[in-house]
């Protein structure tokens, strides 16, 4: 199996809730953060790139529609270069990393490019489907900003709970789908200043879940 290294990372700026960045549309940030990561590697030829894994929690707005692929031809990376969303929620991005980190070491890619993206701010209101044409009744719209909606009445009221809505001002910021790749990038960036060799990139997920990746500075 071939190792699989972390090589560079990039970012936007993360803003507030109808902050600064609430007019930019969530796959123009993730075309951003492409072209600014692949700045970071000059020498790279795009054509070298096999796979783009992109995270994305929400999916009901701008970001529809494989967000990942948008982002790509956005950028203007290589229409032959393929593209996926994956949505673990909070953990979309670094869920994103280790599909990219399996992909390298199975050895179906040479160079894998992952990352994550989130507008809470344009995350739209959404309506039910109705059951049948021209419903009679009120219909009742549904922020997609923070929480569940549409919750399936099955579902146990205590695994509904939202932790974006009981922690909505934390410090750093929390746009979903691009937080667990922050936390592998900030951890890299932390290992190399310190010339530490270990560290462990966690976060936590809703309804029950987490993730962690080990990752070790090889040149301490």
């Amino acid at each position: 199996m071939t190792a699989a290294f972390l090589y560079a990372a990039a970012r936007t700026p993360f803003g507030r809730f109808n902050g600064a960045l609430s007019g930019v549309r969530p796959d123009d940030l993730a075309a951003q953060a492409l072209t600014g990561l692949l700045a970071k590697a000059p020498a790279l030829d795009t054509d070298e790139i096999g796979e783009v894994v992109w995270g994305c929690a929400n999916q009901a707005g701008e970001d529809n529609r494989n967000v990942g692929r948008m982002a790509v031809l956005l950028a203007g990376l290589p229409v032959g270069l393929p593209a996926t969303t994956v949505n673990r929620l909070c953990g979309s991005s670094l869920d994103a990393a280790m599909i990219a980190s399996r992909t390298i070491d199975t050895g179906d890619a040479d160079v894998v490019v992952a990352g994550g993206v989130e507008s809470m701010t344009r995350a739209p209101w959404v309506l039910p489907k109705p059951e049948l044409p021209y419903p009679a009744g009120n219909v009742t719209a549904v922020s997609t900003t923070l929480g569940w909606r549409l919750v399936n009445p099955g579902m146990p009221a205590e695994w509904t709970v939202s932790l974006g809505e009981a922690n909505d001002a934390i410090a750093i910021g929390h746009p979903l789908g691009a937080s667990g790749g922050r936390v592998l990038a900030t951890l890299a960036a932390v290992l190399r200043e310190k010339r530490a060799r270990w560290g462990v990139a966690a976060i936590c997920i809703g309804v029950g879940q987490a993730l962690a990746v080990v990752l070790e500075n090889v040149s301490s």
